[in-house]
C-alpha cells in the first residue's frame, strides 16, 4: 500500500478550506489529472461521487463515499468501487491562533492491477505535491491572495 501524510499552513481559515475541499464538483477545474467528477448521491453530511483520473495512457473511474463533518473539521473519502483494492483520503482543518489554518491530508491506496500500482508508486510523490499545491492555489483564486502570518 502507498500512503502519504502532510500538513500545510495556509493563510485561509479552516472553514474556507473546508468549503473548498468539500466542493468536489469543482475538482476537474484545478486538480491535476482529474478529468471528470460527478456526484451520484447526496445525503446528510455525505456524498457518493465518481471521479475519472487520467495520466498518460491510463484512464480510470472510481467511486468514493465522502463524509463531510464541519463540526470536527474533517472530510473523509472511502473507496467504494473501481480499480483499487483500497483507497482512503482524510482531510483535517484547524484554525491557527495567529490566523489562517493548518490543513492535514492523508492518502492511502493500493491498485488491484500491479502495473497501475507500480506506475502510481513511481510518480506518486510528485503527484501528491502537485495535488496539495493545487488546493492552496485554488484557495488563492477563490478567496484572493493572502500572506501567511509569521509568528
Amino acid at each position: 500500500m502507498t500512503a502519504r501524510r502532510t500538513t500545510t499552513e495556509t493563510p485561509y481559515s479552516a472553514a474556507e478550506m473546508f468549503a473548498l475541499v468539500a466542493d468536489v464538483e469543482r475538482y476537474p477545474d484545478f486538480i491535476p489529472w482529474c478529468v471528470a467528477l460527478r456526484v451520484i448521491e447526496r445525503g446528510e453530511g455525505t456524498l457518493l461521487a465518481d471521479m475519472v483520473v487520467a495520466y498518460k495512457v491510463f484512464r480510470e473511474r472510481f467511486r468514493s463515499r465522502v463524509t463531510l463533518d464541519p463540526a470536527s473539521g474533517r472530510i473523509t473519502a472511502i473507496y467504494v468501487d473501481g480499480p483499487f483494492r483500497s483507497l482512503r483520503n482524510e482531510w483535517t482543518f484547524r484554525d491557527r491562533e495567529d490566523g489562517g489554518s493548518t490543513i492535514g491530508f492523508l492518502i492511502e491506496f493500493e491498485f488491484r492491477n500491479f502495473v497501475l500500482q507500480a506506475t502510481a508508486a513511481q510518480v506518486f510523490d510528485k503527484a501528491f505535491a502537485r495535488m496539495c499545491e493545487a488546493f492552496v492555489a485554488r484557495a488563492a483564486a477563490v478567496y484572493g491572495e493572502r500572506a501567511i502570518a509569521l509568528a
